[in-house]
């Protein structure tokens, strides 16, 4: 009896030590954890009770929190969103079951618990001033935002992103991806399950509204990514818009289909000059000049533009990378010299490109954050440009620079619904197979071509069209919104 007695006891005891290392482990080592945690809802009933910091674009609240609860009730702060869909890819949403954009990735900063805020919090404290988080300020210019999103708007329901920058500095002027979705129903505070509903229905959209294409998804760029081989070509072989090589109307390979031009003969079969080639978009021409110039510096080229990067590019939000790997088949090589085969870009990635060329040669570090500023608007950071890397010289800039403005000149040129009038504009379209019988449909570029204040790039998915017919306009619209 005694002995049952004792080996209940020693049980008894063992499960009550267990119960206090799940607790220890629960309320002490898992403490962070589980405050952080998005599904927390006393956290979140904790961030709406005061007011999170505004996210601005063009000087104005996009983002902002507002006191929704009734006279003499607790404040209770909804998040409201101006402009709709327009800037959900890049701000993001704040959820009673988690963020996304910029609501996320500074998110410390707009509810004021970052470190960098607790002189502020200490003073207010003491002063009984009611808390509030710091003010992100964006590059986004709105009307950059809105002509691109209208652009894609009158494309008949096609799907796409587009990506502007300031050449100069690298800032983000305008990121659209199309479909997006507008925040307001799925952040409501009043129905939070109407608002998980609501989330989940986005979830599930077969047109991925959540997806920010512009950032983190990547495509075969298409003959856009001739510019990289020209790039490529000047540096390694000395090339200039006048070197020949041959273009005939079918390009054999040593294994595969052979490569045909799309806009039918380059130059009647005959060898035709890099400029030209560029300007029609020559595929038979620019595959033998990826083979001539090999797979390892047509890959380093890339690669200096922003491709097969070390580490993963943040604007502070994250970016998929983009890929241009060092074919040695030459059949494969061919094809990539034309942004098939094994290339794949975001249109960041090939903003980048156009960027680079449009300033002398440097590739500026993008960014989207501008500053961030106390709500006093004293300055807590302030993002100074930066150089990513020197994709070219100068004088191989220029001579880009010069053949891709043939592309936006008729009568010849491959992308004249970019034109601009009274402005010269330096452009390439794309074409980019992609296993279905619609393409993707390409255009990249910057404004005006002699003092460049807008870099471009703009993919519309499955369009099944040419660059010129729907990238194009696209384009035209978001660097107006600049240049005009």
């Amino acid at each position: 009896m005694n002995t049952t007695i004792r080996r209940l006891s020693i049980f008894c005891l063992f499960m009550f030590l267990v119960l206090m290392v799940n607790v220890t482990w629960i309320q002490g080592l898992q403490a962070p954890a589980i405050l952080e945690d998005p599904l927390n809802k006393r956290q979140f009933a904790e961030q709406i009770s005061a007011p999170r910091g505004p996210i601005q674009a063009g000087g104005e609240n996009i983002a902002y929190s507002e006191n929704i609860a009734e006279e003499g009730r607790s404040p209770r702060y909804q998040r409201i969103y101006e402009g709709g869909q327009i800037y959900t890819p890049i701000v993001g949403s704040f959820r009673n079951f988690g963020a996304s954009g910029i609501e996320a990735v500074t998110d410390d900063l707009l509810n004021g618990s970052d470190d960098r805020l607790a002189v502020r919090n200490f003073r207010d404290m003491i002063t009984g001033r009611d808390p509030e988080g710091a003010q992100v300020q964006l590059t986004l210019v709105p009307e950059v935002q809105q002509a691109g999103y209208d652009a894609f708007a009158g494309l008949g329901g096609r799907n796409g992103a587009a990506v502007a920058l300031d050449p100069k500095t690298g800032a983000i002027l305008g990121a659209i991806s199309y479909p997006s979705y507008d925040p307001t129903p799925v952040v409501d505070i009043n129905n939070p399950g109407d608002s998980t509903a609501a989330y989940v229905q986005l979830e599930n959209d077969p047109n991925k509204p959540l997806l920010n294409r512009a950032l983190n998804e990547r495509y075969p760029p298409g003959s856009t990514f001739k510019v990289v081989t020209a790039a490529a070509v000047i540096e390694n072989l000395d090339a200039t818009p006048d070197s020949t090589i041959a273009a005939p109307d079918l390009l054999e390979f040593p294994s595969g289909p052979p490569l045909p031009n799309a806009m039918g003969s380059c130059n009647g079969g005959q060898p035709d000059t890099l400029a030209h080639s560029i300007q029609i978009s020559c595929n038979t021409s620019f595959a033998n000049w990826a083979m001539e110039v090999g797979g390892q510096a047509l890959s380093d080229q890339a690669t200096a533009f922003g491709f097969n990067p070390e580490e993963q590019l943040t604007v502070p939000l994250s970016v998929v990378d983009s890929y241009a790997p060092a074919e040695q088949d030459t059949s494969i090589l061919g094809r990539a010299g034309i942004g098939q085969s094994n290339v794949e870009s975001t249109p960041l990635q090939m903003a980048m490109v156009a960027a680079g060329v449009a300033n002398g040669g440097e590739v500026m570090r993008p960014y989207v954050v501008d500053s961030v500023r106390d709500s006093d608007l004293s300055v807590i950071t302030q993002t100074s440009p930066e150089t990513h890397s020197q994709a070219v010289s100068a004088r191989t800039a220029d001579m880009l620079t010069e053949m891709m403005v043939l592309v936006t000149t008729p009568p010849e040129g491959g992308g004249t619904n970019a034109a601009i009038p009274g402005i010269e504009v330096a452009g390439k379209t794309g074409t980019a197979e992609n296993g279905t019988d619609k393409t993707h449909n390409w255009f990249i570029g910057f404004a005006p071509a002699d003092d460049p204040q807008i870099a471009v790039a703009v993919v519309v998915e499955f369009g099944g069209g040419s660059g010129n017919e729907l990238a194009a306009p696209v384009a035209k619209a978001l660097m107006e919104a600049v240049v005009l």
